[in-house]
């Protein structure tokens, strides 16, 4: 049996993520039939899509013949139990999504929002896609990341340990006797 053929006994929920910003060109690209036959032919059977602000509506669908399922809402209190059951995560640049993320070990694709000013996040999702964290992409270029992105290919994110550089800063600022 093939990898595809598996993947159709059981749920791969592809999870898109646009925090609380409006980021309709994310909403916009995830929701075309180019990118939703990607998403099936890599083996993800359901798209679920949280669009915050954003005032496109995408269009859902119950998985058809060669497609997946589409849903979407608004917002959550909390998006923590849709990250654990996604197989594949596609974020706005925000950091504390993409921490989030990685220490999930999710595959992740960061969709640079280069509608924001001094965009900052960008060069955030570019250094951890050269350090083979997560993919980086653009509204544009969704598809062919999606395309041709091999999950495999990532490396574990391993976070550092900020104690010496808050130990640092302690005793610089007189709080601590060592």
């Amino acid at each position: 049996m093939s990898e595809v053929d598996h993947s159709m006994n059981s749920k791969r929920l592809v999870f898109v993520t646009v925090g609380t910003t409006c980021f309709d060109s994310l909403v916009r690209a995830v929701d075309t039939q180019e990118v939703k036959e990607a998403l099936f032919r890599k083996g993800y059977t359901h798209l679920l899509i949280q669009m915050g602000r954003g005032s496109y509506i995408p269009t859902k669908s119950a998985r058809e013949e060669g497609s997946v399922d589409v849903d979407y809402f608004t917002f959550s209190s909390s998006i923590a139990e849709y990250l654990k059951s996604a197989s594949l995560v596609i974020s706005h640049a925000g950091s504390g999504s993409i921490f989030e993320t990685l220490q999930l070990k999710k595959p992740l694709i960061v969709v640079v929002n280069e509608d924001l000013m001094d965009n900052h996040q960008s060069e955030l999702a570019e250094e951890l896609a050269e350090r083979k964290h997560l993919f980086c992409a653009r509204p544009q270029t969704l598809y062919q990341t999606i395309s041709e992105m091999d999950p495999e290919s990532l490396t574990v994110y391993q976070p550092g340990d900020a104690t010496p550089v808050a130990k640092f800063i302690s005793r610089f600022l007189g709080f601590a006797d060592d």
